[in-house]
């Protein structure tokens, strides 16, 4: 099939997710993670479980984890966790973090088009800037919004369209890409189409989730991503 990338997407927004739909995190939240827990004299959490649980940010992941021990924390006694798991996490952010085979390109070739790019996150924002920056991919974004620079995080409508008009889009033509079910939230809230990466971090089948499409490489996303977006074809001259 011949690309559709001859197609501008001029005006167009494209959202991502971080954890699990950018970069690989699990091994250092998994590593951080198991930290707290042991301090707990909890025993320790798997790679898998991780992966799992991840998505709603770091203090939903402690919750979920010590959930499964039956334990669970007052407000107070979480933030302390939290506080504890992300002094841990920051102290060697990309020890086990990569950004996914084919990223870079097809967001190169995304921003070539004449998208816009930005990330909407339920990691805080100061941690994502900080992992962008570890791995020298903070370039691509024109905006990164975490979930604490909103009022009501994914998967409520508001912090899609607040990250895409952060970074000048239109989120009316815009479009979520992510792994879980709070993308699809986010994205279908706001009447917006989101597509789902088949490799990232959820409890769920990609599949059972909603999204419009679920891809397995980024050398897929370009074309879908115009296709989804409903932009035309440029003309031949």
């Amino acid at each position: 099939m011949p690309s559709l990338l001859a197609a501008s997407l001029a005006g167009c927004t494209v959202a991502f997710d971080l954890d699990g739909t950018l970069v690989d995190t699990a091994g250092d939240l998994h590593r951080s993670l198991n930290h707290v827990l042991a301090a707990e004299g909890l025993p320790a959490a798997t790679l898998a479980d991780v992966r799992a649980f991840v998505g709603q940010g770091a203090r939903a992941l402690i919750v979920r984890a010590c959930g499964v021990h039956g334990i669970h924390h007052d407000d107070g006694k979480l933030d302390a966790l939290t506080e504890a798991y992300t002094h841990a996490y920051t102290q060697d952010i990309v020890a086990h973090s990569t950004i996914w085979p084919g990223v870079e390109a097809a967001l190169a070739k995304l921003a070539a088009a004449g998208a816009i790019l930005c990330v909407c996150t339920n990691k805080r924002t100061f941690l994502s800037n900080q992992l962008l920056a570890a791995l020298n991919f903070a370039h691509p974004f024109a905006a990164v919004v975490g979930a604490d620079s909103v009022k009501n995080r994914k998967p409520h409508p508001d912090h899609f369209i607040a990250a895409v008009r952060a970074a000048k889009g239109d989120p009316a033509r815009a479009l979520m890409v992510g792994d879980s079910a709070a993308d699809v939230g986010s994205a279908r809230g706001a009447g917006a189409p989101v597509a789902l990466v088949s490799f990232g971090y959820t409890d769920t089948a990609p599949e059972l989730l909603g999204a419009d499409a679920v891809f397995n490489h980024y050398d897929e996303l370009p074309d879908l991503a115009v296709r989804l977006l409903g932009v035309q074809p440029m003309p031949r001259t």
